[in-house]
């Protein structure tokens, strides 16, 4: 579908990318990663023909088309409604629908055969192309991604830039392209929306390319890797978590081949060094020299995992209790936020709060900081010294300011060669440290931030979506710090991943209360498909009693209902037990000595192989009979 040869890309004097090639197959899911400021989305530029390359060639088939969302489209605005600027997705149903409209005024006062024609072509052409489902399928996706049914007729202009950006992904989306090339979507996503678009991704009928740093999101919708390093495309045939374990393997190949190249150059040097003057020598000494010149030369590896050797602390520890909150609510005008709620703070609580967009989540942590009046008492504790990272904090650095000098105003008295230290720690080595906050990108700015956030000794930090627009090893960067912390710190995150590894309470809010789950992520997650079950039982209750409501069944209906419902009580037994035969086995070939025992090794995989397409059938049955049953009880 596109093929990328022998890219070459200069910025000024700076090689971005050297001879690097990909191929882009139909169906294909790859994530494409790299450290911020290595050519992702230059990459994506390229691709859709924005920016041009400087030798090399990108080649794409005829029939091939591409849709694009960068961060570009944030500031795109319209006075249309949201519905409407997502329904040009469909740009000839569009036509369609204006020249049927057309078509039909023609006909109030000119009724002729030709008009009936073309309008009958014109709707069959439209009816085709499935346009009178084309709304309700603009509707669908954007309520997916977060809108509510009222949303959908307000203008774009009345929306953040975050919100008009779904807009887009939403427009993307309905357009169907056979490349959709993502640029961190999940920037501007809830956690709500963010599942929408997994499970929509994973049935794309097209190709895509996602540019994200979310690691749960990459592992749930690609298939393959692309890692931009080195100035070249390195491909890896599987998703993230794939990726970091091939990786490892790869890089000790490499590592090997560049010392064992590295030895053989040592010892071609020493030769030609030491026979130079000899006549004799001569020829052979020419040889050799010839091959160090025609040798391609082994790169070694970077070694790109930063572990933080400084220890982020405080000058006083508070008290027990960092905030109380007691019978808050909050609203703005008719729109209730909070009804009522209590919580309690307490030192060492690593809070992340969660869910979707529009909750109430900032406005929590603005009431946690003091910032917003309420109804209801706010109390803080002894000691309590507060710090609060926000994106727009980005914007208060002073761009003029030299980053040691940024991070000198951040209230430490550390000395200049420790803050060049904290600063190495947050990827900026040497001479970088001397950079204009004006020229730095958006992530670099974070990075800026988030120091002097950590720099600032308070022991009860609060932070809102910390980790947008850092790459995996900033983010790495950032977790590892707050793993060393040993303050408190509330932390509003859609990053599945980062919050698994931070958090040891989760907070959401529900019914206009704020809640709390008491442990990890994962722990939660679980927690919350557990507690789904009671739901689902209750429900499936409320349905038999309504069925025993119903008129008695004939004596034949209810002998094979009688016999149905045996069968489906013997076959659960059956899927019971082979379940059971299952994990038993597959815990069997999960064992490392198994492969030492090749004949056993075939023995239980036959075995699984055998139970695997029992259940299969046993749960196709007990699917079939569970549907004759609800035909009778219906």
């Amino acid at each position: 579908m596109i093929a990328i040869n022998n890219l070459s890309y200069l910025i000024g004097d700076r090689p971005l990318y050297e001879k690097a090639s990909l191929h882009i197959k139909p169906q294909d899911r790859i994530g494409l990663i790299g450290l911020n400021g290595k050519g992702k989305s230059t990459l994506l530029h390229l691709i859709i023909g924005n920016y041009q390359a400087t030798e090399g060639e990108i080649s794409k088939s005829k029939d091939c088309t591409i849709g694009f969302l960068n961060q570009d489209l944030l500031s795109y605005q319209s006075d249309e409604s949201i519905l409407t600027v997502a329904m040009q997705a469909f740009e000839r149903a569009n036509q369609l629908q204006k020249r049927i409209e057309d078509i039909l005024k023609k006909m109030e006062t000119d009724y002729n055969e030709s008009l009936v024609d073309k309008l009958t072509k014109a709707q069959e052409e439209y009816e085709t192309l499935g346009g009178y489902s084309l709304q309700s399928e603009a509707e669908a996706i954007l309520e997916g991604i977060g809108f509510k049914t009222a949303d959908l007729s307000r203008p774009l202009r009345e929306f953040s830039g975050g919100w008009r950006m779904r807009v887009m992904l939403a427009k993307l989306l309905l357009q169907k392209p056979s490349l959709l090339m993502l640029d961190e979507p999940t920037n501007h996503l809830d956690l709500p929306s963010i599942e929408w678009v997994e499970n929509y991704l994973k049935t794309y009928e097209g190709a895509f390319i996602v540019v994200s740093h979310d690691r749960r999101f990459l592992d749930q919708v690609t298939t393959s890797t692309v890692e931009v390093a080195r100035r070249k495309l390195t491909q890896y045939s599987g998703n993230y978590s794939f990726y970091l374990k091939e990786k490892v393997q790869r890089e000790e190949i490499q590592k090997n081949a560049f010392e064992n190249q590295q030895q053989q150059i040592r010892q071609t040097e020493r030769f030609v060094e030491r026979f130079r003057a000899k006549a004799t020598k001569a020829r052979q000494v020419q040889s050799r020299v010839k091959a160090l010149e025609r040798m391609d030369l082994i790169e070694d590896v970077v070694d790109e995992n930063i572990t933080m050797n400084f220890q982020f602390g405080f000058k006083q520890k508070s008290g027990r209790f960092i905030i109380e909150l007691n019978d808050i609510s909050k609203s703005y005008g008719d729109l209730q936020i909070l009804k009522h709620t209590t919580a309690t703070i307490e030192r060492g609580d690593k809070i992340a709060m969660i869910g979707a967009n529009g909750k109430g989540k900032s406005t929590m942590l603005r009431i946690i900081a003091g910032t917003e009046p309420i109804e209801g008492e706010r109390k803080e504790g002894f000691n309590v010294n507060t710090a609060f990272y926000a994106q727009h904090q980005l914007e208060a650095l002073t761009v003029e300011n030299e980053i040691l000098d940024e991070l000198k105003q951040a209230g430490s008295l550390k000395s200049e060669s420790e803050l060049r230290g904290i600063l190495g720690c947050f990827l900026f080595q040497g001479d970088e440290v001397f950079k204009k906050i004006k020229v730095l990108s958006g992530g670099e700015k974070s990075r800026v931030a988030l120091a002097k956030t950590l720099l600032s000794e308070a022991n009860f930090l609060m932070m809102d979506e910390p980790t947008n627009h850092l790459d995996f090893l900033s983010v790495n960067i950032l977790v590892q710090a707050l793993q060393q912390y040993e303050g408190t710190f509330v932390i509003v995150s859609h990053d599945r991943d980062f919050i698994s590894q931070i958090a040891n309470k989760i907070w959401y809010i529900e019914d206009h209360e704020l809640k709390e789950y008491p442990g990890t992520y994962e722990e939660y997650e679980y927690w919350l498909k557990q507690n789904a079950k009671p739901e689902k039982v209750e429900t499936q209750t409320k349905q038999k009693a309504v069925k025993k409501e119903k008129p008695r069944l004939n004596n034949e209906t209810e002998k094979e209902l009688k016999s149905l419902k045996k069968t489906v009580s013997d076959l659960e037994n059956d899927i019971e037990k082979l379940e059971k035969q299952k994990a038993e086995l597959e815990a069997e070939l999960g064992n490392p000595e198994i492969f030492k025992d090749h004949e056993k090794l075939s023995d239980v995989s036959n075995r699984h192989q055998k139970v695997v397409k029992q259940l299969e059938e046993k749960n196709t049955e007990w699917e079939i009979t569970a549907e004759r049953i609800d035909e009778l009880e219906d």
